[in-house]
């Protein structure tokens, strides 16, 4: 059976890449510069705090730093979303990093509310 930690870790990773991708095709715009920088910093954190989560010393200091990544992936969603709606990029590019950034979303708020759940436990 797979790691299923190294599975997402290294999904997260994939993701900066993605993101990465689109930064690079962005034109040399203000609005476009300062997303950039913006989903630089929002698109590598959660890979970089979940690597810190794996190592937390408490549940909720895992769940505290997992809150960090679904902040910073809704962070990026939203450079995305703007993106995509000034029209910067065809569609096809970044409709597909936007579908990661939701499902990676959905993973992440997943999973804060079982640790949550065992918390009450």
């Amino acid at each position: 059976m797979k790691d299923r930690t190294y599975d997402l870790e290294e999904r997260l990773i994939n993701f900066v890449l993605l993101v990465d991708g689109i930064i690079e095709k962005l034109p040399s715009t203000r609005l476009a510069n300062h997303l950039s920088g913006q989903m630089i910093r929002s698109s590598t954190s959660p890979a970089l705090n979940y690597g810190e989560a794996q190592a937390a010393e408490s549940q909720r200091d895992f769940i505290q730093k997992m809150q960090v990544v679904l902040k910073e992936l809704r962070e990026t969603k939203v450079c995305l979303k703007i993106i995509h709606k000034k029209k910067f990029l065809i569609n096809g590019d970044i409709l597909s990093v936007l579908r990661e950034n939701e499902e990676l979303l959905a993973i992440f708020a997943k999973s804060i509310k079982t640790a949550k759940s065992k918390l009450s436990n």
